[in-house]
């Protein structure tokens, strides 16, 4: 079921802010599936194009990106389950891996069908009536492109490994191929000291230390470093986000759902069997197995340089595992490089799906 939020009033709420003159006209919708409903934005028309969010952005993240890209696609940003305005299951299973990529291919098979619907009809009015259209990608209706960064980029990792059927192209931006990251954890020392972080953000302690002082940690960490880049409606939007009751805690239910992070201080416990497959712990539940997690979709990846977070070792090997891989590394960007440099991503992306 699609419920579509009318414009004006309405998608001013479901956003906190959206007054930025570069936007075009979004609609705000929720759709069911695989057991959660999820609230998207959703701009254009033309063959689908969606993408993912990680932590703790939203859909907003992409808003550069809409106003771009939906001139000639249907381009829908989801928040993902947990954030914002979709639903926050209280079960700490319900953020997994593999329900968070049955999510993905759930929501994508729905906008699929309508983008076709849609179409169809406008093309039959052009149409002789006896004469029937045809519509984009007759011969693979359901694919579509996936753009994607941060935990939305190791959603998509998955994704493209299970359903490559899918996916005309996947584009990942910041985010570490579960299969490497894994590596990095284990051997890496300047990635276990860049992951420290990842065991507050599993704690118990995390929400009231992200949230203290209206957030001041997170507009720190996330909007401090924009080079100038975040106004105070970008602001505003981004606190109204984090304020959605359980916002906070589904987004962090996703480093704890994956036990994901570092090796704690202390003598190392046994290494599990997917320590030895060299499986991150997030693909081990029933479901996520992917053996070799090889990505046989074309693949660009874009990756600032500056990311304290996310270190380029995680670039080193990746070709082992994505046979048909472009990689463009940006020098001067960090982890926000979506919100730092639209321009500059939004070149890449269209260069790559134009085939240049």
């Amino acid at each position: 079921m699609i419920r579509a939020i009318a414009t004006g009033i309405a998608a001013l709420a479901a956003v906190g802010v959206f007054a930025q003159s570069n936007i075009p006209t979004v609609s705000h919708e929720y759709a069911d599936v695989n057991g959660v409903r999820l609230h998207y934005a959703r701009a254009g028309t033309g063959p689908l194009m969606i993408f993912l969010h990680g932590f703790p952005e939203f859909w907003y993240e992409w808003k550069n990106q809409l106003a771009e890209f939906s001139r000639d696609h249907t381009a829908v940003a989801p928040d993902m389950r947990g954030y914002n305005l979709s639903s926050k299951p209280a079960e700490l299973s319900a953020y997994q891996i593999p329900q968070l990529v049955e999510d993905v291919r759930a929501l994508a098979t729905m906008l699929n069908r309508d983008v076709r619907r849609s179409t169809f009809d406008v093309r039959r009015s052009e149409t002789a009536p006896n004469v029937e259209p045809r519509t984009p990608n007759d011969e693979h209706p359901d694919r579509f492109t996936l753009v994607a960064h941060d935990w939305g980029g190791v959603v998509a990792w998955v994704f493209a490994a299970q359903h490559p059927e899918m996916l005309d192209k996947l584009v990942i931006i910041n985010a570490p191929h579960p299969t490497v990251f894994a590596r990095e954890l284990r051997d890496n020392p300047a990635q276990q000291q860049a992951s420290q972080y990842m065991l507050m953000f599993r704690s118990p302690e995390a929400e009231a230390t992200l949230s203290a002082d209206g957030y001041a940690r997170l507009v720190t960490a996330i909007l401090g470093g924009g080079s100038g880049t975040v106004s105070n409606e970008d602001k505003a939007a981004y606190i109204a986000a984090w304020s959605q009751p359980g916002a906070l805690t589904g987004g962090l239910n996703y480093y704890r759902a994956s036990a994901i992070g570092p090796p704690r201080p202390g003598p190392a416990p046994p290494a599990p069997s997917e320590a030895v497959s060299g499986r991150p712990p997030a693909l081990s539940e029933a479901g996520g197995r992917v053996e070799g997690m090889i990505v046989k979709v074309p693949t660009l990846v874009i990756w600032g340089e500056k990311d304290t977070a996310l270190l380029t070792g995680n670039l080193n090997g990746l070709d082992q595992l994505v046979p048909t891989l472009t990689v463009k590394r940006v020098p001067d960007a960090t982890h926000w490089i979506v919100r730092e440099k639209p321009a500059e991503v939004n070149r890449l992306i269209r260069d790559f799906i134009a085939g240049r």
